[in-house]
């Protein structure tokens, strides 16, 4: 999918792939985990059976999703180009926040996670639990843009082995393990504390092995805390 039409395509691809995971999950009655493992590896495979080569056009200068994440300023020599990703993270972070805690629609995700029989919500559970699936395809053919938008060229495969500091992430911004509890402003935060893990501890002189280390023994803690938080509110 080269050049800068290949990127909207992204999204929409984004879409499809989570309104399947929704139909497998919330319609057919999938384990989560087990339907998006087998999701993921069939897209990996898919996309490495398109193209065995790096595709150098996503990346191209002038397209327009280059204008949307990096701004320009001054002409000629003199201009430079100023990031606008995080700020672009920090609105949508915001935006869904207020969605989550304002709207039906956020309701309902969360009901999802802590009892999704429950009564008048079960008539309408199955469709609002695939549109979940197709919000975080939606937001995983922008973050597929987004790095498109700031990488020389794109591999077959990239981002194999991101599912786990997602995860990862999740927990530590204090989502329960067991559903019906979580902040995305939380979640920004444990993703925030598990690249700066990944970034700030090779700079300290640690071997990668370490970095595995310490950063399975953080996820065990924010686990236990939130068990242990669970336990104390049953109590």
């Amino acid at each position: 999918m080269p050049g800068s039409s290949g990127n909207a395509d992204l999204i929409v691809l984004g879409i499809a792939v989570g309104a399947l995971n929704g139909v497998l999950i919330g319609v057919m009655n999938l384990p989560p985990f087990l339907a998006t493992l087998c999701t993921c590896m069939i897209t990996r495979g898919a996309g490495s059976l398109c193209s065995a080569t790096p595709w150098p056009g996503l990346t191209q200068d002038g397209g327009w999703f280059h204008t949307i994440f990096k701004v320009t300023v001054g002409t000629g020599r003199s201009a430079s180009r100023y990031p606008l990703g995080f700020l672009w993270m920090i609105i949508l972070v915001l935006l869904m926040e207020y969605i989550l805690n304002h709207t039906k629609f956020g309701r309902y995700t969360i009901a999802i996670g802590s009892n999704k029989r429950q009564q008048p919500f079960w008539n309408q559970y199955k469709v609002y639990h695939v549109m979940v699936y197709v919000v975080c395809g939606l937001f995983t053919g922008l973050a597929a843009i987004a790095y498109a938008a700031v990488t020389p060229t794109v591999q077959p495969g990239t981002g194999a082995g991101l599912e786990m500091d997602a995860i990862g992430g999740v927990f530590v911004g204090g989502v329960a393990a067991t559903g019906g509890y979580g902040s995305v402003i939380g979640t920004f935060v444990g993703i925030f504390v598990i690249m700066l893990l990944k970034t700030g501890l090779p700079y300290i002189g640690l071997q990668a092995n370490w970095q595995q280390i310490i950063t399975g023994i953080v996820l065990i803690v924010a686990v236990l805390i939130d068990i242990l938080k669970e336990k104390k509110a049953a109590h």
